[in-house]
């Protein structure tokens, strides 16, 4: 799929790296890009349009969808992501209900509420901000690398469904990001504005999957060794 004359929805776009992906659709000829936030009333980037979207919220994201139907790139961007004491605390099942709220639920909602538009303006393609925590989980992101392995097994039952439909599904696995959300860990980060740009190409190349720092590739390149990064994992923290 290419950008040039695109009609993108990017959620979680008031910032970081969904911002950085509504950015860079402009960059590369899109034609119109949306970026679904809880307050658009506090969004103001020039030739970006703001629309009102909460993914935990069934009735916000069928309004969204309604109101954008000439949509047919859809990022699923919208995430957070909470620390523990790893799989032993006894908080981590409400903090992973709470996580698997936006990271996983909000995935599979948001894309569906959009599929039927996708399917009509078809060619047309979904991307799904996963991370290297899909593969390798830290006792401390227990629950965040839960919500985003569930996540990328959707993704890869929903690029089959989708295929025949003329919908093109990529996955973006990422490890630390330099954002808002990360500023207080000291761990090597990748520039958003470089995943995104990554992300597209990889879009616009017909690609499946993108790894997009060294660090994801290394974990990748593991996984059917002797010694898969899941077991034995080199962690930065």
């Amino acid at each position: 799929m290419h950008l040039n004359g695109a009609v993108v929805f990017v959620t979680g776009g008031n910032r970081g790296l969904g911002l950085a992906f509504a950015k860079e659709a402009l960059k590369r000829g899109a034609s119109k890009v949306y970026v679904g936030v809880r307050q658009p009333k506090n969004f103001n980037v020039e030739n970006i349009q703001a629309v009102e979207l909460d993914v935990t919220d069934p009735e916000s994201v069928q309004r969204a969808a309604a109101a954008c139907g000439d949509v047919n790139l859809l990022v699923n961007n919208a995430g957070i992501a909470l620390l523990s004491d790893g799989a032993l605390d006894p908080g981590l099942i409400d903090q992973s209900e709470r996580i698997f709220a936006t990271n996983y639920y909000g995935v599979v909602r948001t894309t569906q509420a959009f599929a039927d538009t996708l399917g009509k303006n078809a060619p047309s393609a979904i991307v799904n901000v996963l991370s290297d925590a899909t593969w390798v989980s830290a006792p401390m992101l227990a629950a965040y690398a839960a919500s985003k392995h569930a996540a990328w097994s959707f993704t890869n039952s929903l690029r089959l469904q989708t295929k025949p439909r003329g919908i093109e599904v990529l996955g973006l696995h990422v490890g630390f990001l330099d954002t808002d959300m990360t500023a207080g860990v000291d761990v090597p980060k990748s520039d958003p504005n470089d995943v995104a740009a990554a992300a597209l190409s990889a879009l616009e190349q017909g690609s499946y999957e993108v790894l997009a720092d060294a660090g994801t590739e290394k974990i990748k390149a593991s996984l059917s060794s002797d010694s898969p990064a899941y077991i034995h994992p080199d962690l930065p923290f």
